[in-house]
């Protein structure tokens, strides 16, 4: 395997790999992907456990994982091991970053939410005067959002929002129920919608590049598999200055190799992908690499709705309905004083509070909670977050991973914009609660650490001037023109949305013009 030379080597098998993989080997091109984490038999692997089985009763092993808050003994396995790949950050500025190593990468447990940028995005300088555009359109990615959706299986509901464009949707006929048109119509005077949540149906147990992606490749005959192998830096020939592959450490034997290719592909994820070029010291003329980091914040219940009605489990017959998701809807038309941008929000009808919600124990708790059960509506804040210069991730002098790679160094902070969206997110949803006839049980505007909704972007970000950004508009680095990053790092602003579709039309757009060049022969 290290003696050939492939035409593309990719690494990372995720979302933005796995397209690369699969646009490129149906194009011919012979790639080798190396995978850091194991390829996982599912169906022969993963059983189900009682809880007395488990050393800490499904809790987990104090301090093992003690920024991934999604981990529990159940699945802690499925999490990258933070004592064997470690990262630091100052203990007053926090950053969740959760990380999965295993063929099909974080694309195998996503939360399938799938959303379209648009140019409140792609051209948000122009809309408010802050940060950069990005040097594409949405008329220019639409063509390969259209060809992603069959693939993934995207259910929703069409609104013709110019802030939420519509996907070729499966489409989504179940009811809202009663509480969601009421929220529709308490907010509408705000300029709110209630839609469905846009989600990828996918085939099976999964929406991942793992069953979608991966296998369509292989059927080809032109991919190689390699997993098990942690990638330490992209290597480049001294005379071209061209990358010629990858060194890397098999992870089960701690060997180090090399492997040859004459294109090479980075979709490792956003900050994975990033401290690969660091850790290579190439692709950063521009001095922006690691810079520019950003994801969503995350409110989790940041509102807890009560429907009087509902208690009791006396909730009348059409009243709850599925979920919603309400769409951007401010600074589009008009504009806050506050904060740039804007906050969406899922809706939950028909949640049951958490007992903290209550100032009661014993006896009386119980009752509260039998009160309420399935008498709530939960819901989920998501807010965009400003790309700042000063947010940035580098390597850490000292520290280094198990196989002696240095980690990342987080230097990463909300601001006021954030702090202000996220406390108007509240307000403004707990007042549209109370004018649809619903109680308000708690609200807060805390936010989880920047990394909580696992979104990282930016850290690679392109555009038109190599000055000012590491990748051209079609993912291609402006210093080695060879190289190709597929992730999320190449994102300029992250929206509200879930990146997971737009990188999957990044990564099939980028790996469709890598083909062409490399049939041209400008590689």
């Amino acid at each position: 395997m290290v003696e050939k030379e492939y035409d593309v080597l990719i690494v990372g098998s995720g979302a933005s790999g796995g397209m690369a993989a699969y646009i490129l080997t149906q194009k011919g091109l012979k790639c080798l992907l190396l995978e850091a984490g194991a390829l996982v038999d599912f169906q022969r692997q993963r059983t189900m456990k009682p809880v007395y089985e488990l050393p800490y009763r499904g809790f987990g092993k104090p301090g093992k994982l003690p920024h991934v808050v999604q981990a529990n003994e159940f699945n802690a396995n499925q999490w990258v091991d933070e004592e064997q790949v470690p990262y630091t950050h100052d203990p007053k500025s926090p950053y969740n970053w959760v990380r999965v190593r295993m063929v099909g990468g974080k694309s195998l447990f996503w939360a399938r939410m799938s959303y379209r940028l648009s140019d409140y995005e792609f051209k948000a300088k122009d809309h408010d005067g802050f940060g950069d555009n990005w040097p594409i359109s949405y008329a220019e990615l639409a063509p390969f959002y259209d060809r992603v959706d069959p693939i993934f299986r995207v259910t929703g509901r069409k609104e013709g929002l110019a802030q939420l464009p519509d996907s070729l949707f499966v489409e989504d006929k179940s009811p809202d129920g009663a509480a969601l048109e009421r929220i529709a119509a308490s907010g509408k005077s705000r300029g709110m919608t209630v839609t469905k949540i846009r989600r990828s149906l996918g085939d099976g147990q999964f929406a991942s590049s793992f069953n979608l992606l991966l296998p369509a490749a292989q059927a080809t005959g032109n991919l190689t598999i390699v997993p098990n192998a942690v990638v330490r830096a992209v290597t480049t020939d001294k005379n071209t200055g061209k990358a010629n592959g990858v060194s890397f450490v098999d992870r089960q034997s701690g060997r180090e190799l090399h492997a040859k290719a004459k294109v090479v592909v980075l979709g490792a994820s956003c900050l994975e992908s990033t401290r690969i070029l660091l850790n290579s010291k190439i692709a950063n003329s521009s001095g922006v690499l690691g810079h520019y980091l950003h994801d969503q914040f995350y409110i989790s219940n940041g509102v807890m709705g009560v429907m009087p009605e509902a208690k009791n489990g006396k909730a009348p017959r059409g009243l709850l309905g599925s979920a919603g998701y309400i769409p951007r809807f401010s600074n589009l038309k008009t504009k806050e004083k506050d904060f740039l941008r804007g906050y969406a929000c899922d809706l939950y009808p028909g949640a049951t509070p958490d007992a903290k919600y209550f100032p009661s124990w014993g006896a009386e708790l119980d009752e509260q909670l039998k009160v309420h059960r399935g008498a709530g509506i939960g819901t989920t804040i998501m807010g965009e977050v400003l790309p700042r210069f000063e947010n940035i991730v580098k390597l850490d002098p000292t520290v280094k991973d198990a196989w002696g790679i240095p980690v990342l160094n987080f230097q990463c902070r909300y601001t006021d914009n954030e702090f202000n969206m996220a406390k108007h997110a509240v307000d403004t949803i707990s007042q549209v609660f109370k004018d649809a006839g619903f109680d308000v049980l708690n609200a807060n505007d805390k936010m989880h650490p920047p990394g909580y909704s696992i979104h990282e972007l930016g850290t690679c970000r392109m555009g038109d001037n190599p000055k000012t950004s590491v990748l051209n508009k079609w993912n291609q680095s402006h210093d080695v023109k060879n190289l190709f990053v597929m992730d999320g790092s190449s994102f300029v602003t992250g929206g509200t949305q879930n990146p997971t579709l737009t990188i999957l039309a990044l990564a099939m757009r980028a790996s469709e013009y890598l083909a062409e060049q490399a049939r041209k022969g400008a590689l």
